[in-house]
């Protein structure tokens, strides 16, 4: 038996026989070609074919991961289009008279040499994505499979790192476990497996290639993030204990469907769910949320080739309340920027997208764009319990303006007669320093906080947690988070306000207890973890 230890990224136990994904040969080699113009043709097939597998595999993850999870694959044809980037491959086809694959090789290795001499994590993570379209370009230029291939029925793939086109490419309901040599927890790849529900343990060290081997058997334990090749008896009864174990826990959380959150001296918890787009809201119900703490409304934006009008807006959002017959809606307003792209906002290009123009800072410098959402969420509002929340707030006088135009908005409306529900409930997202430590100055300006704790975790310890090179130093129960979190909380039960939490620490458990004393009356997850939640939140006394 060997044992290798890498990060688990999702908490189950896996045990079958492995499968070593291979990918597709697609070397290649320098060729002069007679007919330029016939190979830039060919590229320009390579192109239309590859757009059309990524717009594929875009459906596919978001009725698997969610719309969040799915923009990745959004942002790869938005590269796959870059004028840069196609511009350079035309240029190597025609000056050099060489063949399309070897043109698309050589600009890959040059823009992701150039992505990874930027000293920003977001740019240097642009390097994977551009050797991960080229090689499906590449991979159809050549005939070969652009997503690799796996061998045998149920098993664990193991690789040296799967890109997220392959990882959501891979069938589902073959895949018991992901193995990696390489990669980061808080990679797209570890993403989208959480997001899957499958076990995954990531970054073993590249030793364990070369030991592994087809068909042989392995247990997974996403738990601890061991990997046990060849087990013997002992770990085999011990890991399978251990997977029964889990198992039925899964089981006896069904159990807690149609109940309370409620703790065990009476303190009633909201638990709600955050979805990524209206195709999600099966997941919600399906788990027993009490409602949608954070529905992200920029899937809108990312689907479409032109800004979606009020309509189109309307439509989505009318749905989702409809859906969720009088339980709470939260729905955030554009967050567009960032790692989140969209070619038709025709934004400049960045140093730091990260500090740069994103989410609510668009919509103030477009206010036009702006009110177009906020009257289709007003006129939608009229179908359910709606309530809207305005991201990547930073001080009072955005929050003044934003206000400015929902009452502009509300008033359009009246005049224009169109109804909307007068009980509509605006928040902000606690997600910079700068909100948590004025809390007390924006709290009597809305109804609710809600604390996207991925972006206060990052802004708060100036680490990007995208970058595998910081995960040492993104410690999500830093104390000064917390403390910004638990200030926040004072602060918004100071002016009548509640707070929730909808970033990914509302679902570690393991802090739950600690936000429930912080005062915190919500918490968002993925809908796969709601029961989970409300079993610990059932087991807790808060008070002394």
């Amino acid at each position: 038996m060997k044992t290798f230890t890498g990060k688990g990224v999702y908490g189950a136990v896996a045990i079958g026989t492995v499968s070593v994904f291979k990918k597709q040969d697609a070397a290649v080699k320098r060729v002069h070609v007679e007919d330029t113009e016939a190979e830039k043709r060919r590229v320009a097939a390579a192109k239309e074919l590859s757009s059309s597998q990524l717009q594929e595999i875009y459906e596919k993850a978001l009725k698997e991961v969610g719309e969040a999870n799915a923009a990745i694959f959004e942002t790869h044809r938005i590269l796959l289009d870059d004028d840069d980037y196609n511009d350079s491959i035309c240029n190597i086809i025609e000056s050099q008279s060489v063949n399309a694959e070897y043109a698309v090789a050589v600009t890959a290795d040059h823009f992701a040499e150039m992505f990874l001499a930027i000293d920003d994590a977001y740019m240097k993570a642009r390097a994977a994505d551009i050797r991960d379209i080229s090689g499906r370009l590449i991979g159809n230029l050549t005939g070969a499979a652009a997503d690799g291939s796996m061998t045998g029925g149920k098993v664990i793939i193991c690789a040296s790192d799967l890109s997220p086109s392959e990882t959501v490419s891979l069938d589902k309901e073959k895949v018991l476990a992901f193995v990696t040599a390489c990669g980061s927890s808080n990679s797209h790849t570890a993403i989208l497996a959480r997001n899957m529900n499958i076990p995954a343990v990531i970054g073993v060290g590249e030793a364990f290639l070369s030991v592994i081997e087809d068909g042989g058997e392995m247990i997974v334990d996403g738990f601890t993030g061991e990997v046990f090749w060849n087990p013997d008896e002992e770990t085999r009864r011990r890991l399978s204990d251990k997977k029964k174990e889990d198992e039925e826990k899964k089981r006896l959380l069904q159990e807690l469907k149609g109940r309370e959150n409620i703790t065990l001296d009476g303190r009633k918890v909201n638990i709600y769910a955050n979805i990524g787009s209206v195709d999600n809201i099966g997941a919600v119900l399906l788990n027993d949320a009490g409602g949608i703490g954070l529905f992200r409304s920029e899937f809108l934006y990312l689907e479409n080739s032109d800004y979606p009008t009020e309509e189109e807006q309307f439509s989505a959002y009318k749905r989702v309340l409809e859906s969720m017959a009088g339980k709470k809606v939260i729905i955030r307003t554009l967050d567009i920027g960032a790692d989140k792209q969209v070619d038709y906002f025709g934004l400049k290009k960045e140093e730091n997208p990260a500090l740069g123009l994103r989410a609510i800072r668009i919509c103030l410098t477009r206010p036009e764009l702006f009110k177009t959402q906020l009257r289709a969420l007003y006129r939608a509002s009229a179908y359910g319990n709606l309530g809207i929340m305005f991201p990547m707030i930073t001080s009072v006088s955005e929050l003044t303006e934003i206000l400015v135009l929902c009452k502009e908005v509300r008033e359009e409306l009246s005049a224009q007669g169109v109804g909307y529900a007068e009980n509509v409930e605006l928040g902000i997202m606690i997600e910079t320093p700068a909100a948590a430590l004025i809390s007390d100055r924006l709290a009597p300006m809305v109804d609710f906080f809600s604390v996207g704790t991925n972006d206060l975790t990052q802004y708060t310890l100036a680490c990007d947690r995208q970058n595998p090179d910081m995960e040492r130093f993104v410690d999500t129960h830093h104390e000064a988070v917390l403390r910004l979190i638990e200030m926040s909380a004072q602060n918004a039960h100071q002016h009548g306000a509640w707070i929730g939490i909808c970033g990914e620490l509302a679902a570690d458990t393991t802090l739950t207890e600690t936000f429930l004393k912080m005062g915190i009356d919500e918490l968002s997850v993925s809908p796969s973890f709601v029961l989970q939640v409300r079993d610990v939140v059932r087991k807790l006394k808060i008070t002394p």
